[in-house]
């Protein structure tokens, strides 16, 4: 369930409580006590390694907060469970058993990791989701908007296929993991803005995430609807998006149409560029990752009052209900704003983009 959230908060160095009304809040509200200083241990657990974010950008934004935080003397350990549930509930088995003080969860599948959040919650460990809403008695959660993504893609989408977009244009929608809350929520916002507007020919839910399974549904999807009857794709990220072009381009589609994408990937940014990828959604990393260790460090330290601030929204999860949450905002990126987004954030540089190969790709969007 997704609810409005009240305030966000970039940077908890930089925030005022009094903007949102945190001031108000009573200090006894998190159940955190003040037992640690700032020596302390936070547990992070990543749930694959097929979309370069969770080791590129959100695990050492983490680290470096948590050290900055605790001037150095915090640490984190990591463990990524590459997209296989039996090994994350190992790797947090693991970090109860160390005793870390805090831990911040991605789970691989939401609903077997509850028993394990469960262990750690008797142990006296709170559980912090991140990025996906895991099941069981987690203390707080943060991640994007995630059905304002899915929004932002459909939406994104028919506005590509122009003013002449019609309920006879037939879309392929490949979606993201069963075993992902977050893929359904993608799901919902994707059709709140495509129902009505075109037809959806063809859908899959692509276990894992995994872009082979993507680009075996998009070949079966081309012969079932024709390679010249396809209007639109909807991808719910980039990874899948990149092997669904493929399987376009092996199919003998040399006019490809309009695709989604979510992450932002360089190769993605690079696919947007040359036009092969028509968008992607821009998460903003740095913030969701700074703002995850913010929450797990008041949260061990027990500062009631930057916590609260920190979680103004409310969330459920099929387990556990008005979770305290932030919900970050997104946007669409396509060749209009790449400077204006990931090159404007430091996520990469003009460089890493726009390499020999892409300059004049690149100058014809004026991207130099």
């Amino acid at each position: 369930m997704r609810r409005t959230a009240i305030c966000l908060a970039a940077s908890s160095m930089a925030f005022s409580l009094s903007a949102c009304g945190a001031l108000g809040v009573s200090s006894s509200s998190a159940d955190a006590s003040p037992t640690k200083g700032d020596d302390i241990t936070v547990g992070v657990l990543m749930p694959e390694k097929t979309n370069s974010r969770y080791e590129k950008f959100d695990y050492p934004i983490i680290k470096a907060k948590v050290a900055e935080l605790t001037d150095k003397k915090g640490t984190t350990v990591y463990a990524n469970g590459e997209a296989d549930a039996d090994q994350q509930a190992t790797q947090m088995q693991k970090m109860i058993d160390d005793q870390v003080d805090v831990i911040l969860l991605d789970a691989v599948d939401s609903k077997k990791i509850a028993t394990m959040v469960k262990k750690a919650k008797d142990a006296g460990i709170p559980v912090i989701a991140y990025d996906r809403l895991a099941e069981g008695p987690i203390d707080a959660y943060v991640s994007f908007d995630n059905e304002l993504v899915g929004e932002v893609q459909g939406r994104t989408l028919v506005e590509a296929l122009g003013e002449n977009v019609d309920t006879s244009d037939k879309i392929v929608m490949i979606n993201g993991s069963p075993s992902d809350p977050n893929a359904g929520q993608f799901k919902a916002g994707a059709l709140s803005e495509l129902n009505g507007k075109v037809t959806i020919a063809e859908k899959y839910d692509v276990d894992g995430w995994k872009p082979e399974i993507a680009k075996e549904d998009m070949a079966k999807a081309i012969k079932a609807i024709g390679k010249d009857n396809i209007a639109a794709v909807y991808s719910a990220n980039d990874a899948m998006a990149e092997t669904a072009i493929e399987a376009m381009e092996e199919a003998g589609m040399t006019d490809l149409p309009p695709i989604t994408g979510q992450d932002a990937e360089l190769p993605a940014v690079q696919r947007i560029v040359t036009g092969e990828q028509y968008m992607s959604v821009y998460k903003s990393y740095p913030l969701e990752a700074e703002a995850a260790a913010e929450m797990a460090v008041a949260k061990i330290q027990g500062k009631s009052i930057l916590f609260d601030s920190l979680t103004q929204d409310r969330v459920d999860s099929p387990t556990t209900k008005d979770i305290p949450a932030q919900l970050v905002s997104v946007s669409a990126l396509t060749q209009k704003n790449i400077k204006s987004t990931v090159v404007a954030d430091g996520i990469y540089k003009l460089s890493d983009i726009c390499t020999p190969k892409l300059a004049s790709a690149c100058a014809a969007i004026k991207l130099n």
